[in-house]
């Protein structure tokens, strides 16, 4: 599939280019491609369930690089039971008291789950370090111990995952404007992006010492460009199910058998009841 965003090659000058690139543009179509991913990850979830695995999927990167569109696709044909999403907020005064991983574990998998983490741990070498909610000690010391702590979550059997989505400054400071221009979306835009859009050399030095020093064998950094959104999930979900060694499981349909037959002795209940009204037009 990526192929289709390759430069044309050609000896017919910048014409002849424009040309190619429409027609390969032209010739990838998004929501087919998105839609078979889906049909997949639908495979790959009777596979988790019937094998007992455990994966874990980390989300990280740039305020506006689309971690909530890329789960969205990974997540809205599958089932909550089984691919479930983490997204913790601030801490409380009570696990701000406790060993820094201890609420992360809590929401790791059991059996038959797939567990996505929209940001992680990794929030103590990002926005935690940039913005001084931890110190300058506890962010390195987390660094050097973070691929500890990774290897012994894959060790127990556990597949890890670990996506950095990248955005350029131009597309972040285009996506946070629509932010602000679109009451649809001016939820999303928060104190804390406006921050990170001011500060992006700061998140930019953090963000490169927490991939170096956590990149490992056992648990490496994908980093995933973003700029195109639709091209960026279907790289990213295809990564997914190429990383994760599942087989299609054979779906046994049920027989519904007959329904029961309507009562002779029912009486329709004629009590008022308050039907919403239709709104359509």
């Amino acid at each position: 599939m990526d192929e289709n965003y390759e430069p044309a090659q050609t000896d017919g000058g910048a014409d002849r280019v424009v040309k190619d690139n429409k027609k390969k543009k032209k010739s990838w179509d998004y929501d087919k491609e998105i839609g078979r991913l889906q049909v997949e990850l639908a495979h790959l979830q009777a596979w988790i369930k019937k094998a007992g695995a455990r994966v874990v999927i980390i989300f990280e990167g740039r305020d506006a690089a689309g971690k909530g569109g890329m789960i969205k696709r990974i997540t809205e044909k599958v089932s909550p039971r089984v691919f479930r999403v983490v997204a913790l907020p601030a801490p409380t005064d009570r696990e701000k008291s406790q060993i820094y991983m201890q609420r992360y574990i809590a929401h790791l998998p059991a059996a038959g789950e797939i567990v996505i983490f929209d940001r992680s741990w990794y929030n103590r070498a990002g926005v935690d370090r940039v913005m001084g909610f931890t110190s300058e000690k506890k962010a390195l010391r987390f660094l050097e111990l973070a691929p500890r702590f990774e290897a012994a979550i894959v060790e127990s059997g556990v597949i890890l995952l670990k996506y950095f989505l990248t955005v350029s400054e131009e597309e972040q400071e285009r996506r946070f404007r629509r932010r602000i221009d679109d009451p649809v979306r001016q939820w999303k835009l928060s104190p804390m992006d406006v921050e990170s859009y001011q500060r992006w050399w700061d998140y930019t030095r953090a963000y490169d010492e927490m991939l170096r020093m956590t990149d490992s064998n056992h648990a490496p950094w994908w980093i995933v460009p973003s700029d195109d959104k639709k091209r960026a999930r279907v790289n990213c979900i295809s990564h997914i199910l190429q990383s994760i060694p599942y087989e299609r499981v054979k779906f046994d349909a049920p027989d519904l058998g007959k329904r029961q037959k309507r009562p002779a002795d029912f009486v329709e209940d004629r009590s008022i009841r308050h039907v919403v009204p239709n709104a359509a037009s």
